[in-house]
């Protein structure tokens, strides 16, 4: 399987400059401040008050805008979008929304704009540090399930590659966790022993200083139909 960073098959498949993309789920924000250091004019629709003040909290690169919303009712107007990006966060969709999600994000592209949808794979050793605090295998099925047939859409690429991902320590990897869903941070706290030891285990020393691990990643691409 091919090496790659994760942000390089995006940029790669949306060539940003110049476009409006929605990043929906944009966590803290950084993939939209990313295509916008790209030439990209970028909302990105977040509905978790954790990860808002994150977002909120760091200066802006550009023009960027983060609003409060979820996938299954984005908030933004029909065909305004030359691209919208799931990264990493259908999975994080309520599992009965995911179709709608899909359909919303069909909705707000214009005719001919790209639907990018990355998603991790449920295996490797990142995923089994992480699956005593949450097992994503079932979500992370029901994802790619619902990508099977989005109306409006048409399939235009799906990539498999590995993807590096890297932090510099234990806290660290907590925090990248619980910051995608609070109710697992009880959860940490109840294993933190176990958690440590799979941390120590299957983690790998980074050239450099921190740690990482591979992580399998699967990007698929959409295009909107003209109507």
């Amino acid at each position: 399987m091919q090496r790659r960073r994760n942000v390089d098959v995006m940029v790669e498949a949306l060539k940003p400059e110049g476009k409006r993309i929605l990043d929906v789920g944009c966590g803290d924000g950084n993939v939209v401040r990313l295509l916008t250091k790209k030439g990209a004019q970028v909302v990105g629709v977040e509905c978790s008050p954790r990860q808002l003040a994150k977002a909120r909290a760091i200066p802006k690169v550009g023009d960027e805008e983060i609003v409060e919303g979820v996938g299954q009712a984005l908030p933004v107007s029909d065909a305004s979008f030359d691209a919208v990006v799931f990264f990493h966060s259908l999975h994080h969709v309520p599992a009965e929304f995911m179709g709608q999600a899909l359909r919303e994000a069909a909705r707000v592209l214009k005719a001919g704009g790209l639907l990018y949808v990355s998603e991790p794979i449920a295996e490797g050793l990142f995923f089994e540090t992480c699956k005593p605090v949450d097992d994503e295998t079932q979500v992370r099925a029901l994802a790619q399930a619902a990508l099977a047939d989005v109306p409006g859409m048409e399939p235009v690429d799906d990539i498999v590659f590995l993807h590096t991902v890297s932090m510099a320590d234990y806290a660290a990897f907590r925090e990248r966790i619980v910051s995608a869903n609070a109710e697992r941070e009880a959860i940490f706290d109840r294993l933190d022993g176990e958690m440590r030891a799979l941390f120590a285990k299957n983690a790998r020393p980074a050239e450099g200083g921190g740690y990482e691990f591979d992580q399998p990643i699967r990007a698929r691409i959409l295009r909107r139909l003209h109507s």
